[in-house]
């Protein structure tokens, strides 16, 4: 369960609090029907700030897939609506959110995507924080360089390029050198990645990049495997820019000098959107989207005891475990592994076990980076065990009441988490005991081309120099668009995909009925019986 919580629920809550939003004189009105413990506070600040804190409070002990936007969700959205309320929100989550918080960058993200978009003068300002703010904490800074990558990635257009001032620029690059904290290293890499999403803003970056003395994200991709894991995250980013956006024609792909010759099932990169990312060896995965991103393995059990680990990069929110090819996830809507009948999986940060989106608390300790989750499925016994550094949790027999399919090893990333999957192919740190089990490497296959892990530029370029019939289904190309989207009209969809889909991919309108367009093609006549 990811944190995505119900905007038209939010939406229908503002319309009858505005009243209570600060008035002309700066004080904020309130109303016992409407009380949360923040109005007895009477400056705009220091409303803001415990509104941050609640929405922290809930979101953190939030175990319900639908749940209601918190009171002080919908008092922010209200308060944001006014260009000094949206500012005021900008310095409260700088201020507010503590850097121990496993959720904190997870809420910052939520609310600046649940806020309006900012007016010129608002982003303008945000430019002037760069250049007139000195950050006594760094859980300050550290806050500020998430918000600057969650408004690079949540604006478009003039708007992104009016953020990425030359101040900000010059910070954000600055932030690459040596002397710099790793956590703000991480965080400012993380950044010009999301700023680089507008195409005149990866030009910039990239010519500012070239004009430092050593490129300064090739000296920081060699940490990608080690041991210190700001380091090691620090690596990823900057291997995933190097390879997506700030190319060098003296730098070779890294899945061109990669070695999976020992690799024989990894995570599976048809199967996942383009905002995870994966590794060039294919078993390391990270999340820095708002979106709550799941993805399978390439290889099926549908007998027998089987086993894999996982090495937790981040110690935040994931779900890590098993699914089935049934299994629908819909990242907007926070709907991950565990969160359907077909499904279950662990979370160490929560420490909760997850399935059919309901909750159940495991007596193992909480995950820290560097910690082994070992996941163990016995399809002979109908069991399903996890462990932390080789405890063992308590078995679980429900995901197999409804799951009908083989599974695959499987997990969802909330914003800024990342780990690492050993299928087989390294030896294991915590094999289970007391249970003959077998490993997906020593038993799957992958053709050397299946191995390759293409950045995603040069894979969008092959699609479009495939030959594409020209009533190929616009989101996979592999059947035939006869599905009509109503109300907004739009066409082009397969029934595969659109079953799998909430919001139209063109207009992001509603899906209330998805209409066969043409009842005489095959797949059409699949779908109906």
């Amino acid at each position: 369960m990811g944190v995505c919580l119900c905007k038209d629920k939010i939406e229908e809550g503002v319309s009858s609090i505005r009243e209570y939003v600060e008035q002309p004189n700066g004080s904020v009105e309130s109303d016992q029907s409407n009380a949360t413990s923040c109005n007895q506070f009477k400056t705009l600040a220091e409303r803001v700030d415990i509104l941050v804190k609640e929405t922290l409070d809930v979101i953190a002990a939030t175990v319900d897939n639908e749940p209601e936007p918190p009171n002080s969700m919908i008092l922010l959205n209200a308060i944001t609506d006014k260009p000094a309320g949206w500012m005021e929100l900008i310095r409260s989550l700088i201020r507010s959110v503590p850097s121990e918080h496993p959720m904190g960058f997870n809420v910052i993200a939520l609310l600046l995507d649940d806020s309006p978009l900012p007016t010129k003068e608002c982003v303008m300002e945000v430019t002037e924080i760069v250049g007139k703010t000195v950050f006594e904490h760094l859980s300050t800074e550290r806050n500020f360089c998430v918000i600057l990558g969650c408004l690079a990635e949540k604006l478009a257009g003039p708007s992104s390029i009016a953020l990425l001032s030359e101040n900000t620029l010059q910070y954000l690059v600055d932030n690459l050198s040596d002397d710099t904290n790793n956590n703000i290293k991480l965080l400012s890499i993380i950044a010009l990645e999301k700023f680089a999403l507008t195409s005149e803003n990866k030009a910039t970056i990239k010519k500012k990049i070239e004009q430092c003395k050593s490129n300064p994200l090739l000296k920081l991709e060699k940490y990608t495997l080690d041991n210190d894991y700001i380091l090691r995250q620090i690596g990823f980013c900057a291997r995933w820019c190097l390879d997506n956006y700030f190319i060098l024609d003296s730098r070779k792909y890294s899945y061109e000098i990669v070695d999976t010759s020992n690799v024989n099932v990894m995570l599976n990169t048809k199967d996942v959107s383009e905002y995870l990312k994966i590794s060039p060896d294919g078993l390391e995965a990270r999340c820095d989207a708002y979106t709550f991103e799941s993805v399978r393995c390439t290889f099926q059990i549908t007998t027998g005891c089987w086993y894999y680990e996982v090495l937790v990069v981040t110690p935040g929110v994931m779900q890590i475990g098993w699914a089935t090819k049934d299994s629908n996830f819909l990242s907007d809507d926070g709907y991950g592994i565990g969160d359907d009948i077909c499904s279950i999986a662990f979370d160490g940060c929560r420490k909760l076990v997850w399935h059919n989106a309901k909750a159940t608390s495991h007596n193992l300790p909480a995950w820290t980076s560097g910690s082994i989750v070992g996941c163990l499925l016995d399809l002979n016994k109908k069991e399903c065990v996890f462990s932390i550094n080789g405890v063992e949790s308590d078995i679980y027999k429900q995901v197999f009441d409804n799951a009908k399919e083989g599974f695959f090893a499987a997990a969802s990333f909330m914003s800024f988490q990342q780990c690492r999957f050993n299928f087989g192919s390294e030896p294991f740190k915590y094999p289970p005991k007391n249970r003959n089990f077998s490993n997906f490497n020593d038993n799957a296959t992958l053709k050397t081309q299946d191995k390759i892990i293409l950045p995603r530029h040069i894979y969008l370029e092959k699609l479009r120099k495939l030959s594409v019939r020209e009533d190929s289904c616009t989101l996979c190309f592999d059947r035939k668009g006869v599905i009509r989207l109503e109300p907004c009209k739009h066409r082009g969809f397969c029934s595969k995909c659109s079953v799998q889909i909430q919001h139209c991919p063109m207009c992001r309108a509603a899906i209330e009925e998805i209409v066969i367009d043409n009842i005489d093609n095959p797949v059409v006549e699949d779908l109906i019986t």
